[in-house]
């Protein structure tokens, strides 16, 4: 695929809008463009701003009441007037109904989000089938291939004898950061470990949802931010995250 194709098409890849062929293609290009690739973090980066919540306009509380005051202080309305209140109503009504649906369109916290983009990530490595970038079962090798590629240094930890294998690590990008991909294997399983520093926000322990058919496992412990996601139950899910806590 080429730039101008990529150009073409990154709005609709970026939205999800994008059939599975075109996808893996524009990844592709994407994983050799530097270009392009910058273009497509640009878009993220603004997609993601215009989903603030702060961009949020919210009616005053008073408004309907005071709309609603000012038509019951008409005792006799004449005909013409009495069509402007039933006009001022109804555009009452659309008001309230799309403050409401632009309400429920931005309400996903910035939890919310996230852990769409995390499920997107695990979804798009199987995907492309590009789990890793350093194949390894060596924590001694997956580790230092980070050194330079981060800003951070992730804690790789080998749970093989507990029945979940290493499979090796690889570079992602979630919340506008790169972050490191540390990737188990339980049975036919794959399980994604995304790491990054944790932010100011209050510590969690162990929060656990499903997303699209996925679990998904977020805490934070020692300064760093941990995301486990995987089709695997969620019982052994919370074991493979349970380990990993008694090992940091």
């Amino acid at each position: 695929m080429s730039c101008q194709q990529t150009h073409e098409l990154i709005h609709g890849y970026l939205d999800g809008e994008l059939d599975l062929v075109k996808s893996l293609e524009i990844e592709k290009h994407l994983s050799h463009c530097h270009a392009c690739t910058q273009n497509y973090e640009a878009l993220r980066s603004l997609q993601s701003r215009v989903s603030d919540n702060s961009l949020r306009f919210e009616p005053p509380a008073s408004l309907e009441k005071r709309l609603r005051s000012s038509l019951r202080r008409e005792e006799k309305p004449q005909p013409f007037r009495w069509r402007w209140a039933v006009a001022a109503a109804s555009l009452l009504a659309a008001m309230i109904i799309i403050w409401s649906i632009a309400g429920f369109a931005s309400r996903q916290s910035p939890e919310d989000v996230l852990a769409q983009e995390v499920v997107a990530s695990h979804v798009r490595s199987l995907m492309a089938n590009h789990l890793t970038d350093v194949p390894s079962s060596d924590r001694h090798t997956v580790k230092p291939w980070f050194d330079g590629k981060l800003d951070f240094s992730p804690s790789v930890k080998d749970l093989s004898p507990q029945g979940f294998s290493l499979n090796g690590g690889r570079l992602d990008y979630i919340g506008n950061r790169p972050v490191a991909a540390l990737v188990y294997q339980r049975r036919q399983h794959s399980i994604n470990l995304f790491v990054w520093p944790a932010t100011d926000a209050p510590a969690v322990n162990g929060k656990a949802s499903e997303r699209q058919g996925y679990n998904v496992i977020r805490w934070s412990n020692a300064g760093m931010t941990y995301w486990a996601v995987s089709d695997l139950n969620l019982a052994e899910l919370q074991q493979f995250v349970q380990l990993l806590q008694e090992q940091t």
